[in-house]
């Protein structure tokens, strides 16, 4: 009988499956020039930076609250804080608040996400040689959303984010949320993520087998870093072997 050690994949979202069409501070730009916030690319690129700082300091979005709506209410609330960080390092402006509404409804959708050239295939080959695949990641409740959007929904069999799971990546707790859908232990499941400490190192101290993925091609981190997802599909791990 053909068999794999590994019965689910896990998959980081943002990075790994899509990602942002441009930059955020570009998306920033585009809703706050209406408010006479300056639309040039120096500012946006500002932006931008300021902005992959702030998420660097912000504490996990995880929040002590069940019923939906409150939940909802809290990540809002966390993002406002996200959000209102980077302008105040670069340059607040009249309407904020206004501005802010918009931005937030508008990353609700897929109008500004995109998905990376393979991701489909992979997920599709994937999927027909019999693997379990999940989503692990560090977003809000708007990824269910966006997922359907992006027409990914079918490839999942579950969706873990930390704002549901109480943890957040690198914390081992959302990874064994993650397993527990599966009845899986931490041996039979892959993590591929983009984030070294989060994604890679966060799976591991989990006991889950990882892959980095680095488009940029900036880390050397033997076999077990691709720049893209396609060497996924030739990893040996997912090989079948008879038993």
């Amino acid at each position: 009988m053909a068999t794999s050690p590994i019965k689910a994949i896990f998959f980081d979202a943002v990075g790994t499956l899509f990602d942002v069409k441009g930059s955020v501070g570009e998306v920033y730009v585009t809703y706050a020039k209406k408010y006479g916030f300056p639309d040039t690319d120096d500012m946006a690129k500002s932006l931008n930076q300021a902005f992959k700082e702030t998420f660097k300091t912000m504490p996990a979005p995880i929040f002590s609250v069940e019923r939906p709506e409150k939940l909802k209410q809290c990540e809002r609330l966390w993002w406002f804080d996200v959000v209102h960080a980077v302008f105040y390092r670069v340059g607040m402006f009249e309407g904020f608040d206004d501005f802010f509404d918009e931005v937030f409804e508008a990353f609700g959708h897929s109008t500004h996400w995109q998905l990376f050239p393979e991701t489909r295939e992979v997920l599709t080959h994937l999927k027909e040689r019999g693997y379990e695949l999940g989503i692990i990641s560090n977003f809000d409740t708007r990824f269910f959303q966006i997922v359907r959007a992006l027409e990914l929904d079918q490839f999942f069999d579950s969706v873990t984010i930390s704002s549901l799971a109480g943890a957040a990546k690198p914390a081992s707790k959302i990874y064994s949320y993650a397993l527990d859908q599966h009845v899986l232990v931490p041996g039979e499941a892959l993590h591929v993520g983009d984030q070294r400490i989060e994604d890679f190192e966060g799976a591991q101290q989990a006991g889950l087998h990882a892959v980095l993925i680095d488009r940029p091609g900036t880390i050397v981190f033997d076999n077990q870093t691709f720049s893209s997802l396609v060497p996924l599909l030739e990893l040996p791990l997912l090989q079948l072997s008879s038993s």
